[in-house]
This record gives C-alpha cells, sequence and structure tokens, in this order.
C-alpha cells in the first residue's frame, strides 16, 4: 500500500484492513462453534454462537459507515478505491457467514440433543470442516493480498458442493430407511445448505481478493456442481 500525503488516510485503510481480520476470526470462531455444537449436541455452545451474531452485523454496519465516509471524504482512486470497496464486499460476505452458522446453532437447538445415531452427523461435520478451511485461507488470502492462493480457492469451488451432493443422498437414504430419522435429516439437511453457502461466501471473497490484487475482475464461471439437485432416480 502507497504512502498518501494525509498520514490519516493511511491509517484509515489500515483500520480497514484489521476489521475485516476481527470479522474474519469471529466469523471462522462462529463456523467452528456451530459445528462442534452439532457434532457434540452442546446446546449452551450453540446458543454463544447464536449469542456472537449481534456483534458481527453491527461491525458490518460500522465498517460499511466508515468505508462509505472515506470514499466522500477521500475521494480515492485506483489501488485505494479497490481497497475500500473490497472491504464492503468481503464484509457483507463475512456477515453472511456468521448469520449462516447462527442458523446452524439454531438448528442444533431445535434439534435439542436428539441424536439418533452420531454417523449421521459426521458427514455435515466433515463438510463444515472443508468450509471452514477455505474460510481460513481467502482470509489469509486477504491480508497477504495472495492471488494465487485466491485463483485457487476460487478454481476449487465444487469440492464442497460435490460434497453437499453426496451428503444430500445418504441422508435421503437414512431418512427412507426408517421415517423416525426423517425430522433430525431434515435438519441436517438445512445445516448442509448453510455450510454449501458458506463455501460460496468464501469463493466470493476469493474473488473480491483477486480484484483487490489485480484490477481485474474474474470473468469466467465458477465451477459448479449440481448433482446435489438430481432425483434418486438420476
Amino acid at each position: 500500500m502507497s504512502t498518501h500525503t494525509v498520514k490519516a488516510f493511511d491509517q484509515e485503510l489500515t483500520d480497514l484492513g484489521r476489521r475485516i481480520a476481527e470479522m474474519g476470526g469471529i466469523a471462522e470462531r462462529m463456523l467452528a462453534d456451530a459445528t462442534t455444537a452439532l457434532d457434540k449436541a452442546d446446546i449452551e455452545l450453540a446458543q454463544s454462537v447464536i449469542e456472537a451474531d449481534p456483534r458481527l452485523d453491527a461491525m458490518e454496519r460500522e465498517l460499511e459507515e466508515r468505508a462509505i465516509l472515506m470514499i466522500a471524504k477521500r475521494q480515492p482512486l485506483a489501488v485505494d478505491l479497490r481497497t475500500v470497496v473490497s472491504s464492503l464486499r468481503i464484509a457483507a460476505d463475512l456477515e453472511r457467514i456468521g448469520d449462516l452458522s447462527k442458523n446452524i446453532a439454531r438448528r442444533v437447538v431445535a434439534i435439542d440433543g436428539r441424536f439418533p445415531s452420531p454417523k449421521i452427523v459426521g458427514g455435515v461435520k466433515h463438510m463444515s470442516e472443508l468450509a471452514q478451511d477455505r474460510l481460513k485461507r481467502v482470509i489469509d488470502a486477504y491480508a497477504e493480498r495472495d492471488v494465487t492462493e485466491a485463483i485457487d480457492i476460487w478454481e476449487n469451488d465444487e469440492e464442497i458442493d460435490q460434497m453437499h451432493g453426496s451428503l444430500f443422498r445418504e441422508l435421503l437414504t437414512y431418512m427412507m430407511e426408517d421415517p423416525r430419522n426423517i425430522g433430525f435429516c431434515a435438519h441436517l439437511l438445512f445445516c448442509a445448505k448453510n455450510i454449501e453457502r458458506i463455501g460460496d461466501h468464501a469463493t466470493n471473497i476469493a474473488e473480491t481478493v483477486h480484484y483487490l490484487a489485480t484490477g481485474a475482475v474474474i470473468v469466467s464461471e465458477r465451477p459448479r456442481d449440481t448433482s446435489a439437485y438430481k432425483t434418486v432416480d438420476g
């Protein structure tokens, strides 16, 4: 980042980056805790995830206000403008990741410890671990302006989609084998969908990192796997 005549502008840009890093840390923790709460049937931990969401929402609103004020006051150009605009985009994605993690935690509360089999939760946990890894990597890529890492995350967007498709079919099988599993598996299907959407938001951030570092927008269509939406008959 270049040094500006107005030193306060440099500090404002640095503060934006710090805010994004802090929001990223909160979003990562919310997803990890929501997953642990699901895996361990920990209602108290799930409640803590739900309670953490307003803080992330407030941080997103505050960052938006700061960014808009900076644009109005500083009238940034080139990389400076991209820095401000990118912070707005990433903050919005992180806020949505927090919302989706909260939704998973709410499912844990709704299930209320009624787990027919820990094995059924294993697929959702594995899918979430992949999403957590992608989220951590993309936040690090933002901090380092690492285009190579951002592209790698973007190119492998379909990994979580494929896992979601496989898990979708697995849960349908459990539901067909024993109707008593239907309610529980329905909650897990919603959890899996929330995780798949978190993966999409991580990919959004990867696209923004590429834009921030290069000034270019990725115009190719991102890789997709739609197997989750095929019928069980094929």
